[in-house]
């Protein structure tokens, strides 16, 4: 039996609550295979990003071949990209081999403030690699940035949506957790809206869900799930990983990705 295989390319977390490694702990509870491309290390935790040393664009496509040439892909995810070369060089790559379903998260500010994308890297995000994706996720902070619109309701989160289509992903998930009225995400296919809506979870431990959130859809994707069913697990996943947050560290703590498999295992969680 073939194991579904993620390439994941994004940002290390010293921390071990986003990036890298909260998407191959969230892969692996999926029952993919998760393999990496890192574009940066982060010296963080739960209060903060202190240091970001990003890797040279040419390593990080050296990473990306030296995975698929051996080992191949189902599905790519994509995070903390860092900088427009990083996005050029890795755009060109995906473009290149031809590799996908991809799943874009723009990823741009930390829990805690901190920039993770280089304001000048917003349009190579736009024009270089929202065109190839087939799901991208951006908050309402990073839809906001790329489509350069106040977003405050669930009306303005779908005509950001549609904004963000109009650059070329298939499908866009706006996501609503900072909504100050409701929880709810927005999916556009080009066709028509679906709303995903659940509780509002009392908790500060909500470190990494942007990265599980992505990469538990890249790997339903891997899986050769539909869009809509990849979203509809994924969205299933993140609020049991947020229920489950980890009270670690002084800050955010993280969401746990391993909850619903620690859940169907009887260990709780």
């Amino acid at each position: 039996m073939k194991i579904p295989c993620v390439l994941i390319v994004a940002g290390s977390d010293s921390s071990g609550g986003a990036g890298i490694q909260a998407d191959l702990k969230t892969v692996s509870a999926l029952g993919a295979f998760g393999m990496t491309a890192i574009t940066a290390l982060t010296a963080q935790n739960t209060t903060g990003v202190y240091g970001v040393l990003e890797i040279e664009p040419k390593f990080v496509v050296k990473q990306i071949e030296a995975c698929v040439s051996d080992i191949g892909c189902d599905a790519v995810k994509t995070g903390m990209l860092a900088s427009t070369a990083i996005i050029d060089a890795v755009a060109a790559t995906i473009s290149g081999h031809k590799l996908g379903p991809l799943v874009v998260d723009p990823v741009m500010i930390a829990k805690s403030g901190a920039p993770l994308l280089k304001p000048d890297a917003i349009a190579a995000l736009k024009t270089k690699l929202l065109p190839l994706a087939v799901v991208v996720t951006p908050n309402l902070h990073e839809a906001a940035a790329i489509t350069g619109r106040e977003i405050k309701t669930l009306v303005q989160m779908k005509e950001a949506a549609r904004a963000i289509r109009d650059l070329g992903p298939a499908n866009v998930v706006v996501k609503g957790g900072h909504l100050e009225c409701i929880a709810a995400d927005v999916l556009y296919d080009g066709r028509e809206f679906t709303e995903f809506r659940a509780e509002r979870i009392d908790t500060k431990n909500t470190h990494g869900t942007g990265c599980i959130f992505a990469s538990a859809i890249a790997a339903n994707l891997a899986q050769t799930k539909t869009v809509l069913e990849s979203v509809t697990a994924a969205k299933d996943f993140i609020t049991a990983a947020i229920r489950a947050g980890l009270a670690i560290g002084k800050g955010h703590g993280p969401a746990d990705p391993m909850a619903m498999l620690y859940h169907r295992a009887g260990l709780g969680g």
